[in-house]
């Protein structure tokens, strides 16, 4: 077959392949020119989930009808002022995304300079059917109907209208999350579905578009090196989701998708967070045009950097640096459904208590001094007094106002700790928050000389199955750098030399079994940093205080103390959160003054 020129009407369905693939595509590069052309507000209207119609109005420069009709003309663009491509700084210059939505659907632009009449240029399937003057505000509206009617093997291919709207809502949800001072509106089939405010700040706007709770539950990440800039918002590590799809990247303003994040992200919680919790995060990169290459993607939606390796270490440190610098902090709200747990005792209707004081005072006097057969039958229905364990003091208790985190006033059910602070109730978990603290011991020690280890007087032997006793002895070098040293004992079996000194005496059979599992389940997916914050996360929760032990009021006093001054104390190496608040008002609403 001899070589031949494509017809225009099938180049410009090739290049809609590439950059129209479904109605969330076509969305994002009509809102994307909406943004370039300086809207401060935008409005979308969607029909069956994009599939029937799609129409975005803004109040931007507007167009010319000259402009317009090059505007649907491939390779035409007014984004580039010259020939240096690498050097663009809008969201998008391609000539091919209105000519190419054009060729696949029914595309109708109706546009309005400033003090200028207004124009229409409507065409169907790449096909001029209509043109003429139009009566709107300054601004542009680009409305598509029909993607695809005409390209059965393309619409077939689309997903349902449930599903093609969730992908369109995201593509607005990120580019509105990048651009707070615009306003953006989405209607689906006349229900309003997503309206955010101009000069909301770029924390309320990540927080608008996410979860309010996040306003309350993030941290501020900041960080600039090599003229590269990161900035953005983080969750602190008690505040998780089930699923990752709540981690944002934005480079020079445009949203991308890029493993990179995800392997950063995971990095530095690495030791904040369980495997399958993961944090809700939104990374906007300033990075030099030369350092960056946007053209890797025909949508734009991923990117190439040239030191790949600055980028990730870059968002590693702002992340870490912006958790650690929170220190003991944890979700500060009680959780509600926990709140609407507590009920209030219903008032006793006996008449004692309706009396005056002195009355009711009155009365059980004459109660204790009435017959012998009255006083048999006391015991039957007053109730003992409860049973507490009290201590002498030996010097007056401190006022919960000098300490964030209150002072000790008493333990319950052997495993939480409830403390005074100056404006409301702390509740502690024990365990978790010595876990917390117990790690960053060894952290501590292993940027040190390495973590004390204690001989076991008798070597102890604990047996597993050959693969994982070859997990471990492949691991021995790394685990003595924590002061557990082990030794391989026959084909089935590890012998345990020594603990780290700061666990104790603790369960050496169950330390060793569960790191195996451990490395079993992870560790050809981890780097070495994160299989060492794996072990020593391990260790750590097999030396901590467990629930059940009772403790002194010195001791949770000085667990108090120390998680005030330890990085990363709010939570535990699981994600959880070693303690919560009751403040004052919450505890007024439970006996209704509020």
């Amino acid at each position: 077959m001899s070589i031949r020129r494509l017809p225009e009407h099938l180049v410009n369905r090739i290049a809609a392949g590439e950059v129209v693939e479904r109605p969330a595509s076509a969305l994002k590069e009509i809102v994307e020119n909406a943004l370039d052309a300086g809207a401060t507000r935008i409005a979308i209207r969607l029909s069956n989930g994009g599939l029937d119609r799609i129409e975005v109005s803004d109040d931007g420069c507007g167009m010319t009808p000259e402009e317009i009709a090059l505007a649907v003309e491939r390779h035409a663009t007014s984004k580039l002022p010259d020939d240096a491509i690498e050097n663009v700084a809008t969201l998008g210059f391609r000539g091919e995304a209105l000519p190419s939505i054009a060729s696949v659907a029914r595309l109708s632009i109706d546009s309005r300079p400033v003090g200028r009449d207004g124009w229409n240029r409507t065409l169907d399937n790449g096909t001029l059917v209509a043109e003429g003057p139009a009566a709107l505000p300054p601004g542009t509206r680009v409305t598509v109907e029909q993607l695809f009617a005409r390209v059965p093997a393309r619409r077939k291919f689309l997903r349902s209208p449930k599903a093609e709207y969730a992908a369109c809502l995201d593509s607005v949800r990120r580019l509105a999350m990048a651009h707070p001072s615009v306003a953006f509106s989405l209607e689906h089939d006349g229900r309003r579905a997503l309206g955010v405010q101009a000069g909301d700040g770029r924390e309320g706007r990540v927080a608008a578009l996410t979860d309010r709770a996040l306003a309350d539950n993030h941290v501020i990440v900041s960080l600039e090196r090599e003229g590269i800039r990161l900035t953005g918002v983080a969750s602190i590590p008690t505040y998780n989701r089930g699923v990752g799809d709540h981690q944002f990247l934005f480079v020079n303003g445009r949203p991308v998708r890029d493993r990179l994040l995800v392997g950063a992200v995971r990095g530095a919680y690495a030791d904040m967070l369980a495997r399958d919790r993961h944090p809700v995060v939104a990374l906007f990169l300033d990075v030099p045009p030369l350092e960056v290459d946007v053209n890797v993607h025909p949508a734009k939606t991923e990117v190439r950097f040239r030191d790949p390796a600055l980028i990730r270490g870059m968002i590693v440190s702002g992340l870490r640096r912006a958790l650690d610098a929170e220190g003991f902090r944890s979700v500060q709200q009680a959780d509600s459904a926990g709140l609407s747990a507590w009920k209030a005792e219903p008032v006793s209707p006996t008449p004692i208590g309706a009396m005056p004081i002195f009355e009711a005072a009155d009365a059980l006097s004459s109660y204790r001094s009435s017959s012998s057969v009255l006083a048999d039958r006391r015991s039957s229905f007053l109730t003992p007094p409860p049973q507490a364990r009290a201590e002498p003091a030996a010097a007056p208790a401190p006022e919960g106002q000098n300490f964030p985190l209150g002072v000790a006033r008493g333990q319950v059910a052997r495993t939480y700790i409830v403390a005074e602070a100056e404006d409301g109730l702390v509740i502690v978990d024990q365990h978790a928050a010595h876990e917390r603290l117990t790690l960053e011991r060894m952290r501590r020690g292993m940027e040190g000389q390495g973590v004390a280890a204690q001989a076991l007087l008798l070597p102890e032997v604990v047996e597993l199955d050959e693969p994982a006793c070859d997990r471990l002895e492949a691991r021995i070098e790394e685990l003595k750098v924590f002061g557990l040293e082990l030794e391989r004992f026959g084909p089935s079996a590890i012998l345990v030399r020594a603990t780290p000194a700061m666990l104790g005496q603790g369960d050496v059979q169950g330390l060793v079994s569960d790191l195996a599992d451990d490395l079993a389940a992870y560790d050809s997916a981890l780097s070495l940093k994160e299989r060492i914050d794996l072990v020593a996360a391990t260790m750590a929760c097999h030396g901590s205080v467990r629930a059940g032990r009772i403790l002194s009021v010195a001791e949770m006093n000085a667990l108090l103390r120390e998680m005030e001054v330890t990085p990363r104390s709010g939570q535990c190496n699981h994600g959880r959160p070693t303690w919560v608040k009751l403040g004052h008002g919450d505890i007024e609403k439970l006996f209704g003054r509020k």
